[in-house]
């Protein structure tokens, strides 16, 4: 791979780093923060690229022989990421990733007052938290909403998962909620559901790490979109 060459694969690099971070497709990779980011080093990877192209000119004007000294191979290794971003646009991690690993709640360090209207809002974060080191203070009485996908175990019991993130894809971890009440007749996993119910002190134990998995009474439940962002970022803030 000659200077040209590496101009190139990093001016396409950068262009491909620009288009996901214009369009939703940075999602699947990193959380909504590190966007700035993501668009400032392609931006810089193109300058790069431009100005290789213009130091190769100069040099080449100065010299009456030009004498072509290849770089190592292992340079073409940065077309592995460039075909990555152009040719496969990953899903968000699924029912799979979140039964081969444990719940990850963990307990704030406090609550938020709950929205007054019903349903209430919620992530699965804040509910799970709050029904199972809050034991439910704050959700007696109330009615909450709560959106994420289906995971269904080898016994059938179905959870509403959402992915909780702290940087990027490779670090998301499940958060569950059990769900028990009013279910949909067909179950399909990693579908999308916005569930209407009210809090029950039933708590269950991941089986992979023993965390606390509580349970949600299903009042209704129907199915919703892909959200814009499907990780949750909830515990960042």
């Amino acid at each position: 791979m000659n200077r040209q060459s590496q101009a190139a694969v990093m001016f396409l690099l950068g262009a491909a780093l620009l288009h996901a971070g214009s369009t939703d497709l940075y999602l699947r990779y990193v959380k909504q923060g590190l966007r700035p980011l993501l668009l400032a080093s392609g931006a810089v990877l193109i300058a790069a690229a431009l100005a290789t192209v213009w130091y190769e000119r100069r040099r080449n004007r100065r010299r009456e022989h030009t004498h072509e000294h290849p770089e190592p191979k292992v340079s073409w290794l940065l077309l592995l990421p460039l075909l990555a971003l152009i040719l496969v646009a990953p899903p968000a991690l699924g029912s799979y990733s979140a039964l081969r690993s444990g719940t990850a709640l963990q307990k704030p360090f406090s609550y938020g007052r709950l929205p007054a209207a019903d349903p209430a809002p919620l992530s699965v974060i804040d509910y799970a938290s709050r029904a199972a080191y809050g034991h439910g203070r704050s959700l007696h009485g109330r009615t909450v909403r709560v959106t994420g996908f289906l995971a269904l175990d080898h016994s059938g019991a179905p959870y509403l998962v959402r992915m909780a993130l702290n940087c990027c894809a490779a670090d998301a971890q499940p958060i569950k909620i059990a769900l028990t009440g009013t279910l949909p007749p067909v179950l399909r996993p990693d579908a999308w559901l916005e569930v209407t119910g009210t809090y029950t002190p039933r708590l269950t134990r991941d089986p992979v790490n023993n965390g606390p998995i509580p349970y949600l009474k299903v009042t209704s439940a129907k199915p919703v979109p892909v959200p814009h962002d499907p990780y949750d970022e909830s515990w960042n803030n």
